[in-house]
Order: C-alpha cells, then structure tokens, then sequence
C-alpha cells in the first residue's frame, strides 16, 4: 500500500482525499478545519501531526 500525505482538504481536497482512501492508499491529511480532518480520519486517514 502507498502512503501518501494530502494538505488542504477543503471543498476540493475533500473530494480529491475521498477518492485516495476509496482506492486503498494509507492517507495522512491535514487542514486547519478540524471538522474536516475528522471527517476523514473515520474513514481511514490518519491525522497528521
């Protein structure tokens, strides 16, 4: 599995972030909405610190 980082997940990342996860990648994402980042994180991405 590739690993990959995404900044910005706002109304483009989000979508963009989404489509990674769905096709197997180990995603670690971040953005300074953290509604955002959550959203995601309970989809597999792990939260970049």
């Amino acid at each position: 599995m590739e690993k990959l980082g995404f900044i910005g997940v706002g109304m483009m990342g989000k979508p963009m972030a989404k489509n990674l996860l769905k096709a197997g990648y180990e995603l670690t994402v971040l953005d300074l909405n953290s509604a955002a980042v959550d959203e995601l994180v309970s989809q597999g991405a792990v939260r970049a610190e």
